[in-house]
C-alpha cells in the first residue's frame, strides 16, 4: 500500500469518529431582552446556549431602537426572553416583526415573557396618556425581587426543555442545581436585609416597587412626578417639603439612570444616596445574579447605617 492510499484509508476511518465527537446540534441560540434574563438563560443553559442581550445595565430598557444588528440576532433565535408587561412595548414587537422569525413571535414556545410567571404590582385599574409611562399589565421591574427570579427561572427552565428536548435531561439538571443555590443565597439575604424593614426610602424612579416589597420597605416620596417624567426643579422642592414632615433614610436611582435628581435630593434632605445595580452589571460587583443581590443588600444595608 502507497503512502498516499494509506493516507486516504485513515482519513475515512477517522470521519465517523470525527462526527461522533461533534456536537449533535448547534447551541441553541437565545436572545434576551435585558441582562437579567440572559445571565439566567446562561446559568440554566451552561454550553447547551448561546446567549445574546439587547440591552445592557447602563440603558434604560424602555428607550431601545431596534437597531439592524438587534433585528440579526432575533432572526437567528431559537428562543427570545424578555420582561414583557410592556416593558419593551416600544421597541420590541418591531424588532420581532422584522426579524421575519416565526418561532419567536409572541403566542409561540420560542417567545418567553417572564412576568407572566410572578404576580405583579401596581396593576393600574385604567391607563392614559395623562399618567405617563404606566404600564397596562402592572409594574415591569420584577428582577429586583430575587422570589421572581426563583419563579422564573423554573419556568424558563421548562421553556428550554420544550424548545430543545434532546438536551431536557441536562436543562432538568441544571434547573436543579441553580435552585438549590438560589434558594441559599435567599435566605442569606434576607436575614442581611431584615434590619431595613420599615425603613422609610424615596425612589428616582418607580422601579423598586418589587424590592420594596420583598424587605418591606416603605416608599415615602418618587422624585418623578409620572413616570418617565424627569422631576423639574419645583417637583423636587416640593418632595422635599414632603420630606420635613415623612422624613427618609436613603434616596435610590438605578445605574442607568441621571444621578443628578438624587444627588439633590440626598444633599438637601441630609439623607443616604444609593446607586442600585438594577441588574447583572450595573456594578462592578453585579458581575452575575448572585452578585447583584449581593450588592444590592449590602447598599441598602451601608446606606442605613446597620451593619449586616
Amino acid at each position: 500500500m502507497t503512502k498516499r492510499s494509506s493516507l486516504s484509508l485513515l482519513a475515512l476511518l477517522a470521519a465517523p469518529l470525527m462526527l461522533l465527537a461533534s456536537p449533535a446540534q448547534a447551541a441553541l441560540r437565545v436572545f434576551a431582552c435585558e441582562p437579567e434574563w440572559g445571565a439566567l438563560a446562561q446559568e440554566l443553559g451552561g454550553g447547551l446556549v448561546d446567549v445574546t442581550v439587547a440591552t445592557n445595565a447602563l440603558q434604560d430598557p424602555h428607550q431601545i431602537q431596534a437597531k439592524p444588528s438587534l433585528i440579526a440576532r432575533a432572526r437567528s433565535a431559537d428562543l427570545v426572553v424578555c420582561t414583557g408587561a410592556e416593558l419593551e412595548i416600544g421597541w420590541l414587537p418591531v424588532l420581532l416583526q422584522q426579524s421575519g422569525n416565526a418561532k419567536v413571535q409572541a403566542g409561540q414556545p420560542g417567545n418567553f415573557a417572564a412576568a407572566d410567571f410572578v404576580r405583579k404590582l401596581e396593576v393600574p385599574t385604567q391607563v392614559d396618556r395623562s399618567q405617563g409611562d404606566v404600564h397596562a399589565a402592572g409594574n415591569p421591574h420584577i428582577q429586583t425581587d430575587p422570589r421572581n427570579i426563583a419563579l422564573v427561572a423554573t419556568a424558563l427552565g421548562k421553556r428550554l426543555q420544550q424548545v430543545d428536548p434532546a438536551n431536557a435531561a441536562e436543562y432538568a439538571k441544571r434547573g436543579a442545581d441553580f435552585s438549590q443555590r438560589w434558594q441559599q443565597a435567599m435566605a442569606r439575604w434576607t436575614t442581611q436585609g431584615a434590619p431595613l424593614k420599615g425603613a422609610p426610602v424615596v425612589s428616582q424612579h418607580n422601579a423598586f416597587v418589587y424590592l420594596y416589597d420583598w424587605l418591606g420597605m416603605k416608599e415615602v416620596a418618587v422624585l418623578e412626578p409620572k413616570p418617565g417624567v424627569e422631576p423639574s426643579a419645583a417637583h423636587l422642592q416640593t418632595v422635599l417639603e414632603t420630606l420635613k414632615t415623612t422624613p427618609a433614610k436613603m434616596v435610590l436611582f438605578a445605574a442607568y439612570q441621571d444621578p443628578r435628581p438624587s444627588e439633590w435630593i440626598a444633599k438637601n434632605a441630609g439623607i443616604a444616596m444609593v446607586k442600585v445595580p438594577f441588574t447583572v452589571g450595573g456594578s462592578d460587583a453585579a458581575k452575575d445574579l448572585f452578585g447583584l443581590f449581593d450588592d444590592t443588600v449590602g447598599r441598602l444595608v451601608a446606606a442605613a447605617g446597620v451593619k449586616p
